[in-house]
């Protein structure tokens, strides 16, 4: 199959030469009806993405090289797309120098140690970039609204987010946080897809099926934890994630822009 000409859009000859490409022809036959702009939107994200990805390579390598420690925050609502991310960003990197960590429900023994500990010990050694799926942010949002934790609990939490994360970075750690946002809306149709599709049920859980009643209360204890810990040394990256390819590409490119690499010969990399 290939694209000549269409009709009710205007295409270049580059956008025909981009959808008569493997991965246009893949974009196009991706739906039941052929769609021409999306198929031409999604070609350019997937080349835009790849053209990150090769660049992240890069940066991995100057983090073994150099000994570097990377921390990687993926926060936001259920179904935001956290999880998505986190794999298109670790597609092609070393799986031997990165960890994605993503904690289950604390433990008899963990909920009696200091909040931190079992964070502290997921943290990464030189040369490892970790990407948590969640993190002790949990305890910002996520644990108050569903009552999971007592009220100072959460005090005490707010009241040592900031110097712990200081402490990070001071252990020469570069730290990044990333906020996937998504509107009311969008959340309420990834539920609906989720929950129609056999190889996606799984991914409900009860604190899920609660989210669209406590909405509120979510946004409210989003905008303390970001007035509370929006840092000048370690700030919140909101990503607009409605659309899950732009968001992809926003939080690639926020890793790539703020991490000041080097390019490495490739005998340094152990």
């Amino acid at each position: 199959m290939t694209i000549k000409d269409t009709k009710h859009i205007q295409l270049s000859e580059d956008d025909i030469s981009l959808l008569n490409s493997p991965i246009g022809l893949r974009s196009l036959l991706s739906d039941k009806k052929t769609n021409v702009e999306k198929a031409l939107r999604l070609t350019k994200h997937e080349l835009k993405i790849k053209e990150l990805q090769t660049e992240l390579i890069k940066l991995q390598n100057w983090v073994i090289a150099k000994n570097k420690k990377i921390v990687v925050i993926f926060e936001g609502r259920d179904a935001a797309g956290k999880g998505g991310a986190i794999r298109r960003i670790t597609a092609y990197i070393n799986p031997r120098q990165y960890r994605i960590v993503a904690l289950p429900k604390p433990t008899v023994e963990e909920t009696g140690q200091w909040y931190f500990q079992r964070y502290v010990n997921k943290l990464p050694k030189p040369g490892e970039m970790v990407f948590f799926d969640r993190s002790w942010y949990n305890r910002a949002v996520v644990e108050p609204v569903n009552g999971f934790c007592t009220k100072l609990q959460y005090q005490s939490f707010m009241k040592q987010v900031n110097s712990f994360e200081r402490m990070i970075m001071d252990s020469d750690t570069y730290l990044i946080k990333f906020y996937f946002s998504i509107t009311k809306e969008e959340q309420a149709f990834r539920f609906k897809e989720i929950k129609s599709d056999p190889l996606k049920k799984w991914k409900m859980t009860a604190v899920d099926e609660k989210a669209q009643e406590l909405w509120d209360e979510y946004t409210e204890f989003k905008v303390k934890m970001f007035e509370h810990t929006d840092l000048k040394d370690s700030p919140w990256v909101i990503v607009d994630a409605d659309r899950k390819t732009d968001a992809r590409i926003k939080a690639l490119s926020y890793m790539i822009e703020n991490i000041p690499y080097e390019i490495v010969e490739e005998e340094e990399v152990q």
